[in-house]
C-alpha cells in the first residue's frame, strides 16, 4: 500500500469549495484510480500551517489532475506503507490521529435497525471510539485521547441530489494494540462510515 501526501492550495477557489463540499475531493480521487479496483482512504490534515491531502491506497494513483485542480504544484510525496504495518505488534503503543463519522442506529417500532444518526455530544463521540477500539484490535484509555475538532458538512453531491449532512470528528491520543491483525485491517480499511468523504483514515506514529 502507498500513503500519498499532496499539498493543497487554499488560494484556489476549487480547493475552498472542496473543503466545504468533500464530494469534489471524492470525485477527483476516484478519477486518479481509473479504472478503479479498490477504494482509497483519505483525509485533509493541517501541518505547520499547510493543508495536505493524505491518501492511502493499494494502487499507485495518477495525481496529475488532482494537483492541477487543488494542489500547490509541488510533487506529491509517496511512501510505502508496508514497513509501518510490519511494525504493528500486540502490546505496542502508538500516537494516533483519526478523522471519523461517529454514528449510531435508531431502532424502529419493530425493533429493527432504523435511521443512522450522528453522535452530537463529545461524551458520546468519545464513547463511540471506545466501542470501535474493541472491534478493531486496540485499546484507548479515556484520559489518553481527546476530540480536537468537530465539523458539520452540508452539501449536495449534484444539483439534483438531496442535501448530505455529515459530522466529522477528529480524535488524537495514545493507543495500545491488542490484536495486530485486526489493527492492521483498521489501518488499511478504515473505521466507521463516511469513507468516501474523508472519514475513517487512522494514522499512527510510535509513542
Amino acid at each position: 500500500m502507498l500513503l500519498s501526501r499532496i499539498a493543497l492550495d487554499v488560494d484556489k477557489r476549487s480547493t475552498l469549495i472542496a473543503l466545504q463540499n468533500p464530494s469534489h475531493f471524492h470525485g477527483a480521487i476516484e478519477r486518479a484510480f481509473e479504472p478503479r479496483t479498490s477504494r482509497a482512504l483519505w483525509r485533509v490534515d493541517m501541518l505547520h500551517g499547510q493543508r495536505y491531502m493524505l491518501l492511502l491506497s493499494e494502487e499507485t494513483p495518477d495525481l496529475t489532475s488532482f494537483v492541477e485542480q487543488f494542489g500547490t504544484g509541488d510533487t506529491p510525496e509517496m511512501r510505502n506503507y508496508a514497513p509501518l504495518l510490519e511494525r504493528v505488534e500486540a502490546g505496542t503503543r502508538w500516537q494516533f490521529r483519526l478523522c471519523a463519522n461517529p454514528t449510531y442506529s435508531q431502532f424502529n417500532e419493530k425493533g429493527g435497525r432504523g435511521k443512522i444518526c450522528a453522535h452530537k455530544t463529545v461524551e458520546h463521540q468519545c464513547g463511540w471510539l471506545l466501542e470501535q477500539s474493541e472491534k478493531h484490535g486496540f485499546v484507548v484509555n479515556a484520559d489518553e485521547f481527546n476530540v480536537v475538532n468537530i465539523k458539520w458538512y452540508s452539501f449536495k453531491k449534484s444539483k439534483l441530489d438531496k442535501d448530505v449532512r455529515l459530522l466529522s470528528v477528529t480524535y488524537e491520543g495514545l493507543l495500545t494494540v491488542t490484536d495486530a491483525q485486526k489493527f492492521r485491517d483498521a489501518l488499511t480499511g478504515g473505521i466507521g462510515r463516511g469513507k468516501a468523504y474523508g472519514m475513517g483514515l487512522l494514522t499512527i506514529v510510535r509513542a
